[in-house]
């Protein structure tokens, strides 16, 4: 197992948990270093848990403030338009899983406009699976196992901060702002 982050704090929470870590630091490429640990093979599976980027793209991102800023009418024909994600997490993803292996996208892409490496996915003949979490589906199975007092999914090994419910805003902007080692934020009414 291999976890890619650019945040410390998680790569030393996915190390605890067994993962070798690659660290996004914008200087190297972390798909050539994944390449490098699977001996050129890729990884069977690669899981995109990011979906569009709150950082980088200055295009893309000119474009989504530009939308976030209009009318919703205007913004929504906007981003059907020319609408496009930050996607270089997803184009490492693609170019660091195997031939053959699976790519499940879990963080969401709404742009219509997004471009795809069409290519590489059909050459490589990736198997691609997304979709919105189908919580309902799943909720009587999961919640007994993050509400069991022993813990165990390890799920209380993420939170690294408990708030009350009235400091909200300011807990989740040090999270999106990645301050504090904040990794999972717990609000308490």
């Amino acid at each position: 197992m291999i976890g890619v982050d650019l945040v410390p704090e998680r790569l030393e929470l996915a190390k605890r948990y067994g993962a070798e870590t690659v660290e996004w630091s914008g200087d190297g490429d972390p798909a050539l270093e994944i390449m490098d640990m699977t001996d050129g093979r890729g990884a069977d599976s690669v899981i995109d848990a990011v979906g569009t980027e709150a950082h980088g793209a200055p295009v893309q991102e000119l474009i989504q403030t530009i939308a976030s800023r209009s009318p919703s009418f205007v913004a929504t024909k906007l981003m059907e338009k020319v609408g496009s994600d930050r996607t270089s997490a997803l184009h490492t993803a693609i170019s660091t899983v195997r031939r053959g292996g699976t790519l499940s996208l879990s963080g969401v892409y709404g742009g219509s406009a997004t471009p795809m490496p069409m290519m590489e996915l059909f050459d490589k003949q990736i198997q691609l699976r997304m979709g919105q979490a189908n919580v309902k589906a799943w909720i009587d199975e999961i919640l007994p196992l993050v509400t069991d007092d022993s813990d165990p999914l390890g799920t209380e090994d993420f939170t690294t901060h408990s708030l009350p419910l009235d400091e909200a805003p300011g807990a989740y902007e040090m999270f999106q702002k990645k301050e504090d080692g904040a990794i999972k934020v717990v609000l308490k009414p």
